[in-house]
């Protein structure tokens, strides 16, 4: 690795920056207050607002979309993410968002966007040869598959990735990483619209996924992005994360799809095979704030088989991924056990390795930016899922069945402005949700002295954040009495009503592991004194994909408290909410395209959101 540093440090650029901004080092306190320059005139909200955006999305530049027939490059998908439509011009269509996102960061894959570059780009240095040939010319999926096995996964999802032998070196890598750089700052208008430098490392070895999305809080950024080719596990990775904060950066990490880590992302051991020391807890404390808890290839939180008790765990598990690649599920692989296990790590080393606020993303390699909408998907791996048909019988190779798959996620920030600074702050101090798609909207906080009840969502969380700490903090801990924790959601106004709220409870006591899930409210008057709730009797018309308008509520603003506290118990605390069920993707492809899948896929879905959690820790 260390080659690549010297090379990505030779010269430190400031990619297509328009604005002379300044260097930001990072802190490693919990805030970020630090801004540019170029935001000064937009005007701040101190109770914040919620922006929706997308943290995971391929272009061209990633190799094995452009096997899959990915032609859109960054700029296209930064254009589509603000309401722009993108032609299809194999299908004879174009497509489009039904609503713009407010911020956006194209995550291609750093191991080979050197090779994409020489693929994508006419007259560049070994364009014509047979292998960047072979693949620009590829036009069906039997194909495509035998060059995606060739040139991906032979080289990469192993334990010694390399670069296939058409890659050019480093000059065509720092090519493609400039045309990503300028895309992003082209497409910045802050205030409106915020772009982030960003790319993914994609750590894969044995095949266990261990990715993480790079996200840059400016335009401090190397001539080189680093991959698993170079930083060989996630230390290595946060060594180099080291060197570039020297040089200026500030960075984050945000791992992804632990659900086909093999074990791997929330491991008792370091790469090295011993057990996790407070190091290793500390480097991936400092950047790994957020977790990705939904994508395209299913849901992290955690899965039906090990969490029976949870009537809500068997949500988008796309539990073929277990068909593919040696992996198999275990609780390890989820973020819900991950929460918990890092109260122990607290316990005992002084450090939490796994205090991760929530984040949603697509992982779309077709271009289309946080295309999440049930009803308007087209898939998001080219070749293997573009038609309904296709979304019937193939796979998503290496991956999981499509019918297993799903449009994927948004991430939710409660920032003062869109702007990059107030976006990447939101990330990295985890005041942030994840939804499965619709763009409903949740806050948290916990704190003491908080009212039953309050006249005005304002009040509200101005007394949030005057008595107490909002989702992604740490509860300061006082004498006497017990927390409240302040709870609102509301629902996407283009979508459907909410179904109730839940609270999830972690903590660890006496060397044990717990957790325990309160029902705090529900809609329709269906909350029992005993806390349980009768599940919702709103249906879906199987034949129309029509859902129920008289069901539900559209918001929800309570207090509560813990009936059981225990002041000497580390604890967590996060907010899971319920829409009433909708229509899945694959019922809008039966009714439009009059096609038929197996009768295991599920027909409706029940979209939610989950905040970030709220941690406390005795004295």
């Amino acid at each position: 690795m260390k080659k690549i540093i010297l090379i990505s440090f030779a010269v430190l650029a400031l990619s297509a920056c328009k604005d002379n901004k300044q260097t930001h080092n990072s802190e490693s306190s919990n805030k970020v207050t630090t801004k540019t320059s170029t935001s000064e005139d937009i005007p701040n909200n101190p109770l914040k607002e919620a922006y929706f955006g997308e943290t995971h999305m391929h272009t061209q530049y990633s190799l094995d979309a452009y096997i899959g027939g990915n032609r859109f490059t960054p700029d296209q998908s930064l254009r589509f993410a603000q309401g722009e439509a993108i032609e299809l011009e194999k299908y004879g269509k174009s497509w489009q968002l039904k609503r713009p996102l407010d911020f956006a960061a194209v995550t291609d894959h750093a191991e080979y966007i050197g090779e994409a570059y020489t693929i994508a780009t006419p007259g560049a240095k070994g364009y014509d040869d047979d292998a960047p040939k072979s693949i620009r010319d590829v036009d069906n999926l039997e194909e495509g598959l035998k060059l995606f096995l060739k040139y991906v996964v032979s080289v990469n999802r192993s334990s010694t990735p390399s670069h296939p032998e058409f890659y050019q070196g480093v000059n065509s890598t720092m090519s493609a990483w400039k045309i990503m750089n300028d895309a992003t700052e082209k497409n910045y208008k802050p205030g409106k619209f915020t772009t982030l430098h960003a790319f993914e490392w994609s750590g894969a070895p044995n095949g266990g996924n261990l990715h993480r999305n790079i996200i840059f809080r400016d335009t401090i950024v190397p001539n080189l992005p680093v991959s698993y080719i170079e930083a060989n596990r996630e230390t290595e990775l946060w060594k180099w994360l080291d060197e570039i904060t020297g040089y200026g950066s500030t960075v984050l990490a945000i791992p992804h799809n632990s659900n086909a880590s093999k074990g791997m992302m929330f491991d008792e051991n370091m790469p090295n095979g011993e057990p996790l020391t407070k190091e290793y807890a500390e480097a991936r404390n400092k950047y790994e704030r957020t977790v990705e808890m939904m994508q395209i290839k299913g849901a992290s939180e955690v899965y039906a088989a090990a969490w029976g008790s949870d009537e809500f765990a068997d949500f988008e598990n796309a539990t073929t991924i277990q068909n593919f690649s040696g992996r198999s599920f275990d609780k390890k692989n989820f973020v819900r056990y991950a929460l918990k296990k890092g109260l122990q790590y607290q316990n005992e080393l002084g450090v939490n390795p796994y205090k991760l606020g929530f984040n949603g993303g697509t992982d779309s390699h077709n271009g289309f930016m946080a295309n999440v909408e049930e009803d308007n998907w087209t898939g998001g791996h080219g070749l293997a899922d573009m038609t309904a048909e296709d979304r019937v019988n193939n796979t998503v190779d290496g991956w999981a069945q499509v019918y297993d798959t799903n449009p994927g996620g948004l991430t939710g920030v409660w920032a003062p402005r869109n702007t990059r600074e107030d976006i990447w702050d939101g990330l990295y101090n985890r005041e942030t949700f994840a939804t499965s798609g619709p763009r409903m909207k949740v806050r948290l906080f916990a704190g003491y002295g908080y009212k039953d009840t309050y006249d005005s969502y304002n009040a509200f969380v101005k007394d949030g954040y005057d008595k107490g700490v909002p989702m992604g903090g740490d509860l300061e801990v006082k004498e006497g009495g017990s927390p409240s924790l302040l709870v609102w959601a509301l629902k996407d106004p283009m979508n459907a009503n909410l179904d109730r709220i839940q609270i999830i409870k972690g903590w660890y006591d006496n060397g044990e592991l717990h957790e325990k899930i309160y029902n705090v409210a529900a809609s329709d008057n269906r909350l029992q004194k005993d806390g349980t709730v009768t599940p919702t009797d709103a249906k879906v018309n199987l034949e129309t994909a029509a859902y129920d308008t008289s069901k539900g509520s559209n918001q929800f603003m309570i207090t509560w408290t813990d009936p059981n506290f225990d002041p000497t118990q580390t604890a967590f605390y996060y907010v899971r909410v319920l829409q009433i069920p909708t229509a899945r993707w694959n019922l809008w492809d039966e009714i439009r395209d009059n096609v038929k899948f197996p009768d295991q896929v599920a027909k409706t879905v029940q979209e939610r959101s989950w905040s970030s959690p709220i941690w406390y820790t005795p004295k």
